[in-house]
């Protein structure tokens, strides 16, 4: 386990928990998304249970809700050493470029959504890549980022919620990255925010950013999320 003074040889995971999560109210009146159970599992451990023993530090981004957070995790939680940011009403983007200071030029790292389960099986498939980006095909992606894929699997370009979808495959809130996403100034999207995935679209088209196949997870819209088989969906190869 880490200490909160250890100094991290391994790779960080940035996990932006910071939106308040209007969708599943009233339950998110006093509980923030992350912490809500699925199957009597917090959708938070679902996060940190997944992540492979190359990431030993997260930076979580916080605001809604924000020491419950920080009273569940505390300094240290499951072997990896918490550090936080504050994040902002604006959108995850703002949150995402909070955390610069905690990056050298050119370190990779994860971005994995802190209100969405992941699975190890896709972190670590993504780890064969320079970079990389779990997608699942889906029905319906509009309420997503939507990815266009070339035949090579190199993800060319990500639209977040996009009226007329040019794919059926939906950028999932698993990403491998670099620093140099620090670079690219997030754009306002017509729902007033600045999402992760305006910065990550300029990313793909100067960096070989490859899609990993992945499976639907529960988009945590409604309050049938919380009943998804989590054992199907953590068991699929």
């Amino acid at each position: 386990m880490i200490s909160n003074g250890a100094i991290s040889n391994g790779m960080k995971a940035v996990i932006p928990a910071a939106g308040g999560g209007i969708k599943m109210r009233p339950l998110t009146l006093e509980i923030p998304k992350p912490l809500l159970k699925i199957q009597g599992k917090a959708v938070i451990d679902y996060v940190f249970d997944a992540l492979p023993d190359e990431i030993d530090e997260a930076i979580v981004v916080v605001k809604y809700l924000a020491e419950k957070l920080k009273v569940y995790l505390g300094n240290s939680y499951k072997g990896r050493r918490i550090r936080y940011v504050e994040g902002s009403e604006k959108g995850n983007a703002l949150g995402l470029l909070a955390c610069r200071e905690f990056f050298k030029d050119g370190e990779r790292f994860f971005i994995l959504h802190g209100d969405e389960p992941q699975r190890k099986i896709e972190i670590e498939s993504c780890l064969r890549h320079q970079y990389a980006w779990v997608c699942s095909e889906v029905s319906d992606p509009r309420m997503s980022g939507v990815a266009t894929i070339g035949p090579d699997s190199r993800i060319l370009e990500v639209i977040e919620k996009p009226e007329n979808p040019k794919s059926n495959w939906s950028a999932m809130g698993t990403i491998l990255a670099d620093a140099d996403i620090f670079n690219y100034a997030p754009e306002l999207n017509p729902n007033g925010e600045y999402h992760i995935s305006s910065m990550l679209n300029q990313f793909v088209k100067d960096h070989p950013v490859y899609m990993v196949r992945g499976i639907n997870r529960p988009p945590l819209r409604s309050l049938a999320d919380l009943e998804w088989d989590m054992k199907d969906f953590l068991g699929k190869a």
